[in-house]
């Protein structure tokens, strides 16, 4: 009785699990192939109850064979849990017998009393071989031009590389998409090699899938298997002619071997077949990269097509409360390079550093996706604010001009806080401790030697008495002097930063000489280049903003220093910022950067006169 009632429900498992099963009707046949192959056409149906299938003739292709019917089922049974699946299979053989893009409409089945259809499918015919060495009518039906040829020398027209840039007159600093396809006839088994390092380039490989399928193509009258082996993004660091050398890759490939009929030999010749080596060079290429136009103020460096939005936590808060303002940049172009927007807070707020974080990903024309900048600042008093808009400017490759865009100004109503609270800072950007000083002393009773006065002696009227009077007098103007003008010194900005500016600039050169010990590359160029602009921006009371390669040569011989001075400043920025992209060895670059940063900072500190 338990074995009865066990098939039954095993019976009654299988039938809910075939009814549940959605009915799909597929066609299926190659995308391409070569006038005159022959191939098969299917139509599968996951059903038995099937009747009245019917398709419709194609252009361009003569039916040779079909339909045949073929039907299949099977039953699985997994941690007690029961699928079936059964199907059944229309096949046709046809032959492509006129060249172009032809369709294949789609078929029709009547599945338990339900009409259903099938996908439609668009099928590509190439002109046939022109070469007699591409025949190949034992392989008709798979549509391949593939040949496997004696041993012997494979010709150049057999197997070759081409290096195709997407675009060869760019901007500096737009995106070019570098390409190296495959073309070949041969049984090829792999292919090794890669582009070199580039100089004048900053480079990003295109991740292609791992497992490499070749399609099939007709290029100058033969037809060759082809794919794309190799992509770059490349992005032109600097102007003129910069030409991209060629590659040399090296191919194995199956050869047939000319050997007797005797099926020992055939054996123990590996089936007839012997790997060869071939060398592949793929063409050079040249780009023609010209100069921007002159840049306009504010000029992030962004080359493409952006967007820039922001948002604020808040705009109602109280004093030594934080207040964190996002900036988004959005778009496709070299969102690496971009330099970061500022945001202008007022004078009493103490203000951190920004917070990146980078989400984009690699496509043809650049980078693709978004940059956010995080700031946090703390008012220190009480009173009504403006923070302007952000203005972010960019080289746009459509209309090829400067566009400015800008964030929306923000009214901030900051409210007296609670005496010295610090209110709360969000955790991510606290890099300072509130120091909290309770005091509470307590004074002993006063041990050891006394010392005694003569009875009728008085201080009253005596130098010492007058001395006492004068002295903390004289110290008390001396300390109103001085503090008033350390106050007034406190309260001009910019003459502060100018003084701390060295100070400032040596604490990064530490910092940025501890990432060149840990060989932390990116952090260290970063560090320097934020030590070199800070420097000469605090030095000559200007935003790093508004700072630039143009103006500085102006602003620094206003402040007395030479042109030889200058130059060597510039050399160093760009020497750096061409270091970090540069090939080559690494360390020894690195060195060179921060030896010249600590001299040219050494240097402008001796020259710049206030």
């Amino acid at each position: 009785m338990k074995k009865i009632i066990f098939l039954l429900l095993m019976v009654t498992t299988v039938f809910q699990a075939w009814a549940g099963d959605d009915i799909v009707f597929k066609a299926d046949a190659p995308d391409v192939v070569v006038n005159g192959d022959q191939f098969r056409l299917t139509f599968t149906v996951n059903s038995h109850s099937v009747k009245d299938f019917r398709a419709s003739s194609a252009k361009g292709f003569d039916v040779l064979m079909g339909p045949s019917r073929q039907q299949s089922s099977s039953t699985q049974i997994i941690n007690g849990k029961v699928s079936r699946s059964q199907s059944i299979t229309y096949t046709y053989i046809l032959m492509a017998v006129e060249e172009g893009t032809f369709n294949i409409p789609a078929a029709s089945i009547e599945v338990e009393g339900k009409k259903i259809f099938s996908n439609a499918l668009t099928i590509k015919v190439l002109p046939a071989d022109k070469s007699a060495a591409g025949a190949n009518s034992g392989n008709s039906q798979s549509g391949s031009s593939q040949v496997s040829s004696s041993s012997g020398r494979i010709s150049g027209d057999d197997l070759f590389i081409t290096t195709t840039a997407s675009k060869t007159k760019v901007y500096e600093q737009e995106a070019v998409l570098l390409t190296y396809k495959v073309y070949t006839t041969l049984d090829l088994r792999q292919l090794i090699g890669k582009m070199s390092d580039q100089q004048g380039f900053y480079v990003q490989e295109v991740e292609l899938p791992q497992q490499k399928t070749f399609s099939l193509e007709h290029y100058k009258g033969r037809n060759y298997n082809t794919l794309v082996y190799r992509q770059y993004v490349l992005f032109p660091q600097r102007t003129g002619k910069i030409e991209i050398p060629s590659v040399t890759f090296e191919g194995l490939v199956a050869q047939r071997m000319e050997i007797s009929g005797d099926p020992f030999d055939a054996f123990f010749n590996g089936g007839g077949y012997t790997e060869v080596k071939k060398k592949i060079v793929a063409p050079k290429v040249v780009l023609n990269v010209e100069s921007l136009p002159t840049k306009p103020e504010n000029y992030s460096g962004g080359v493409g097509n952006f967007k820039i939005s922001s948002t604020i936590s808040t705009q109602e808060l109280k004093t030594n409360d934080a207040v964190t303002i996002k900036v988004t940049i959005k778009g496709t172009g070299n969102m690496k390079l971009i330099s970061t927007p500022e945001v202008k807070f007022p004078q009493d707020f103490e203000v951190y550093d920004p917070k990146v974080t980078d989400n984009y990903e690699l496509t043809a024309n650049g980078l693709s996706g978004t940059k956010t900048i995080e700031y946090l600042a703390i008012p220190r008093h009480a009173g009504n604010f403006t923070i302007p808009a952000v203005k972010f400017s960019y080289f746009d490759l459509n209309s090829k001009s400067y566009k400015t865009l800008q964030t929306e100004d923000y009214h901030l109503n900051v409210g007296k806080g609670e005496g010295g609270e610090s209110g709360q800072v969000i955790s991510d950007f606290t890099s300072k401790e509130r120091v909290k000083v309770i005091g509470k002393d307590i004074r002993f009773i006063k041990m050891g030697d006394t010392k005694l006065s003569q009875k009728g002696y008085y201080l009253y009227g005596t130098t010492t008495y007058i001395l006492w009077y004068l002295i903390p007098a004289f110290l008390f103007i001396l300390f109103v002097i001085i503090y008033r003008k350390q106050a007034m010194e406190n309260a001009n900005i910019a003459k502060m930063k100018t003084k701390k500016a060295n100070k400032v600039a040596t604490k990064r050169m530490k910092l940025a000489g501890k990432l060149l010990s840990q060989n932390k590359k990116n952090e260290f160029y970063d560090e320097v280049l934020k030590a070199l602009w800070g420097y000469i921006s605090d030095k000559l009371s200007i935003p790093v903003s508004q700072l630039s390669k143009d103006n500085i040569e102006s602003e620094l011989a206003r402040y007395g220093v030479s042109e030889e001075f200058t130059k060597d400043f510039i050399n160093a920025l760009n020497e750096c910022e061409f270091a970090r992209y540069a090939p080559g060895n690494e360390n020894e670059a690195m060195d060179k950067v921060y030896s010249a940063a600590v001299d040219v900072i050494s240097k402008m500190e001796n020259s710049i006169k206030h």
